[in-house]
């Protein structure tokens, strides 16, 4: 290596940009300024960010199996980097954060101490959401029994999921940083509170591509009424190339917004106008070697196949009516039940990564809706037969074991009644918790019929084997068969990955 260049890619690099700038001289093309200088050499530029992408760059730890350009395609199915547990994941992400207490951490505790002043220490030094002063301590509003061979404790809020517990491993001690709502999406769903970063979605389908030609490896449907706290950016790709961003679908209407051809054009027609399009997205593509360019095209034809693919998978019509009884399902409705059958047509169909967000569930008890005897109440009738039966439905079709299933919210819920400014809540409510909450975990891998973790006496800290979010990004990633470390991809001088430099694999819940 020549003195003065840190490595043989920053070489190489010098000596690309002196041959286009000898190019340009002996075409004695006007070079006298800056912007012109790299508007022509866009090029050249373009292609020292493809060799990045082709895993040229030696500072990058990314497989090259997980190169992102290939020649079949950026979402052209790769190797994992061992042999995975998992092919793909169903993740239902309750926004707002349901309460622990009330599902899965039974504190009989609690049952005592309600209704008395909350002790000093767990209110020093500590920061909330909304609670002032000293709020009351709030016993559990659900019964509770053993279920199952395994007899792991539920409560009667969710008699259905009471019968696939044996199913599932349920981890007690998640814990968080953030403790309002859209930062702490964002760190479940992209490993930072911050903007920007690509989400799990994303990084799952840039390391293993896509098992379907005809339908995106990342799709998202949400309930509820509304979109999560930290909207579309849950389900971006942050900085990878958009070809792996989540594709929002609706459960009612068109699938995809714009998948139906306009008044007076047909699928010919389409075809001719796309063929043109990527014409001069080619030309452009070799005039100024922008990776980008490429993705639009990718996404350009794939939207042309989705146009037939898509309204034939989101049909829940054609399923038998066993099924619509087994999940609760109607047809033509935007639910989470619908939103559940939907995940187990596209796994079905090969889509990597399918994502529910079902909203609503921030149990402050501010009214009844968010009344834990009441709103929270609705909410678990509304999602515990759908999600019991993906289970159950998945199971019979000999799926279950391929395919992950993921629950939970992105915080917990405190031991305390919820107060403000020193007075109570018209209804009883919990305030927005770090230190421990609730998340379930089925399929792929998973140990079933596992309890994880134990919390305090209150449900208050996790005391034996805390789970971190970016550990949980960890494990996901293990049993889809990618080790978190080496996932990684280069960007602004370093390389970044989904668990940023945190996360260990929970090996206390893998089979």
């Amino acid at each position: 290596m020549r003195q003065g260049y840190r490595s043989d890619y920053q070489r190489e690099e010098h000596v690309i940009l002196m041959n286009i700038f000898q190019e340009l001289q002996y075409k004695n093309i006007q070079y006298e300024t800056r912007r012109h200088f790299l508007k022509k050499c866009s090029s050249g530029l373009g292609a020292i960010a493809l060799g990045s992408l082709l895993g040229c760059d030696p500072f990058s730890t990314t497989k090259a199996s997980n190169n992102i350009v290939t020649e079949a395609g950026p979402m052209a199915p790769r190797f994992p980097h061992f042999a995975a547990k998992a092919k793909r994941i169903i993740y239902l992400h309750m926004a707002g954060s349901p309460s622990q207490l009330e599902l899965f951490d039974y504190k009989p505790e609690l049952v005592k101490l309600d209704g008395k002043d909350c002790p000093a220490s767990l209110l020093e030094g500590k920061r909330f959401a909304f609670i002032e002063g000293v709020p009351k301590m709030l016993g559990p509003q659900a019964t509770f029994k053993p279920y199952g061979e395994s007899g792991i404790m539920l409560s009667n809020r969710l008699p259905h999921f009471s019968t696939v517990v044996d199913d599932v491993a349920i981890i007690k001690t998640m814990h968080t940083d953030q403790f309002n709502h859209a930062p702490a999406q964002l760190l479940v769903q992209t490993g930072s509170p911050r903007l920007g970063r690509p989400s799990m979605g994303s990084w799952v389908t840039y390391g293993l591509g896509s098992e379907n030609d005809n339908l995106p490896g990342f799709m998202v449907l949400v309930s509820g009424g509304n979109t999560p706290d930290a909207g579309k950016s849950a389900w971006g790709s942050g900085f990878l190339p958009t070809i792996y961003q989540g594709v929002q679908c609706r459960s009612e209407g068109d699938p995809v917004l714009y998948v139906s051809d306009p008044e007076g054009i047909n699928r010919d027609l389409r075809r001719k106008t796309l063929d043109a399009i990527n014409k001069i997205n080619e030309k452009e593509y070799h005039a100024m070697g922008d990776p980008e360019i490429m993705t639009r095209i990718s996404q350009y034809e794939m939207a042309f196949r989705m146009q037939t693919s898509v309204p034939d998978v989101m049909d829940i019509s054609k399923e038998p009516e066993y099924i619509h009884q087994l999940y609760g399902t109607a047809p033509g409705q935007a639910s989470f039940a619908n939103n559940c059958l939907l995940a187990r047509r596209l796994v079905e169909r090969g889509v990597r990564f399918v994502q529910l967000f079902d909203w609503g569930w921030d149990s402050h008890g501010t009214d009844k809706s968010t009344a834990l005897e009441d709103g929270f109440h609705e909410k678990c009738r509304q999602i515990d037969q759908p999600m019991s039966a993906l289970i159950k439905d998945l199971k019979q079709r000999g799926l279950l074991e391929e395919t992950l299933i993921v629950w939970g919210g992105e915080f917990g819920r405190t031991p305390m009644q919820e107060n403000r400014n020193g007075k109570e809540m018209p209804f009883k409510g919990r305030d927005h918790h770090t230190e421990a909450f609730s998340v379930w975990m089925a399929g792929g891998g998973v140990k079933p019929g596992t309890s994880y973790g134990e919390t305090d006496e209150i449900g208050y800290y996790g005391v034996k084997d805390r789970v971190h979010i970016h550990d949980l990004q960890a494990t996901i990633l293990h049993l889809l068969g990618m080790d978190h470390e080496k996932l990684t991809y280069h960007f602004q001088g370093r390389d970044f990955r989904l668990t940023d430099v945190e996360g260990k694999v929970v090996k206390g819940v893998l089979a």
